[in-house]
């Protein structure tokens, strides 16, 4: 496997200095690019149609068979493969403990038109108001890509969708998942309104409605708020308001959770009879 691969020795080289540079989000905003660290990530990427701009092994891994296996995927993808000693490697990696294989690939995201156009004839959208964990976007965008919704819209002031941590914790999804992002809320309500989407955002107001009692069968987009604020006034203004009932001590659940939990609800309206 040696052959497929051209062997860096310096740190100086400018991938193993770009790779570094990623981890920061101001650089992956300039160079239109993010990073994909691990096996796993590595095995979905190369089963996608996502652009891979090159990637680096370390002398570790190299011998392992599995991920032989993707480095077969991305010479036939006329991917460029860097192979580096462990040290080297650990030069370029965001990880503690990383697994000696990471792809740079081209961040990809769409106009709302696009994420439209691409939406079946009851779109369902996950639209995130103000999320700022990485492990929460991450993991809804798995949800959201597990429940099968139509697509997610991040509106401006939510954290970096091609953040490490947020791609570790998409586990995939990223790749095969509709995005919309840095999306002003002008924007978004126009869009909402050309597509007649009836919007739903989760609160604790006296005025809401469980969650399982509302209608997700139309067109549809349901709207989670940052973690300590929640929704803003102006998405809550403009939508029907569901809460997760609860019957324990807890004030509140977690907004990664609370997504699974509605989405799943949208699940079974439109797919379990």
């Amino acid at each position: 496997m040696q052959e497929t691969c051209e062997r860096i020795t310096s740190e100086a080289n400018a991938k193993i200095k770009l790779a570094a540079r990623l981890q920061q989000r101001k650089q992956r905003a300039k160079m239109g690019l993010f990073v994909a660290e691990g096996v796993r990530l590595a095995e979905m990427a190369a089963a996608s149609n996502w652009q891979i701009s090159f990637a680096l092994v370390s002398e570790h891994a190299v011998q392992q068979p599995r991920v032989r296996k993707i480095l077969a995927q991305l010479k036939e993808k006329q991917v460029s493969v860097g192979c580096v000693s462990e040290a080297l490697y650990a030069k370029a990696s965001g990880t503690e403990h990383p697994q000696g294989l990471l792809l740079v690939l081209v961040r990809k995201t769409l106009t709302l038109d696009a994420l439209g156009r691409e939406a079946g004839a009851r779109p369902c959208y996950v639209v995130l108001d103000g999320v700022q964990d990485p492990g929460n976007l991450g993991t809804i965008l798995r949800t959201a890509d597990a429940a099968g919704m139509s697509g997610v819209i991040l509106l401006k002031g939510c954290t970096d969708a091609f953040s490490p941590k947020v791609v570790r914790a998409a586990m995939g999804s990223l790749f095969y998942l509709p995005l919309a992002a840095e999306v002003s809320r002008e924007d978004f309500f126009r869009f909402a309104g050309v597509e007649r989407l009836r919007l739903y955002a989760t609160a604790l107001d006296a005025a809401a409605e469980p969650h399982f009692a509302a209608d997700y069968t139309g067109a549809t987009g349901i709207v989670f708020g940052n973690e300590g604020n929640g929704v803003s006034r102006e998405l809550l203004d403009e939508s029907k308001k569901i809460y997760i009932p609860m019957f324990g001590r807890a004030e509140s659940l977690n907004v990664a959770v609370s997504s699974a939990v509605v989405l799943y609800e949208v699940v079974r309206q439109r797919h379990i009879h």
